[in-house]
């Protein structure tokens, strides 16, 4: 994460530069820069990509030096790569759902994601059954999102119009009440 940050900060610091030079006047120019500073953010982050490649690289040669048995990828780290996913889901679903409790005074929902998220917490300690703990960790993102959607003002109206492509009006700035 700390070297897609620094890659964002090199690449805005390039469009920032790029909209100074122009003075923000000639609508083309403005259009071109903008293709411009995506291509040039492309290959920031990428470059930024293979330094941290290279950067793993080496630490993994020193730490095979130290233990030559563990350094062969595994189903491991992608069991950790799905369980990060679901975890960063869920704090933001945990974040709707709490933040509409402690507005309605539901103690119940602050409750309910206490306890999800203690348990989905415990379930990390059981980590050689990957199969477990990933399964019922998805299961409770299935059902925080499902909940943190309907506090969130969605219906199941709203759903139907999106997933069939109906609603005319969806994404766009001018929404209108339902």
């Amino acid at each position: 994460a700390f070297f897609w940050l620094v890659s964002l900060l090199f690449s805005s610091l390039f469009w920032f530069m790029a909209r100074t030079i122009t003075d923000n006047k000639d609508g083309p120019i403005q259009k071109y820069l903008l293709i411009l500073g995506v291509l040039v953010s492309v290959l920031v982050q990428e470059m930024f990509r293979f330094a941290y490649y290279k950067l793993l690289k080496k630490a993994n040669e020193g730490l095979r030096s130290i233990n030559p048995d563990e350094t062969a990828p595994s189903m491991r780290l992608l069991a950790y790569a799905f369980m990060t996913l679901v975890i960063i889901l869920l704090h933001v679903f945990w974040g709707i759902i709490f933040f509409d409790g402690c507005e309605k005074k539901k103690w119940s929902a602050l409750l309910v994601v206490l306890l999800t998220h203690l348990l989905v917490s415990a379930l990390t300690f059981i980590s050689p059954h990957y199969g477990i703990n990933l399964v019922s960790t998805y299961i409770i993102v299935v059902l925080m999102g499902i909940w943190a959607f309907f506090v969130a003002g969605g219906s199941c109206r709203s759903l139907k119009l999106c997933l069939l492509c109906q609603d005319k009006d969806f994404l766009l700035f001018n929404q209108r009440s339902r």
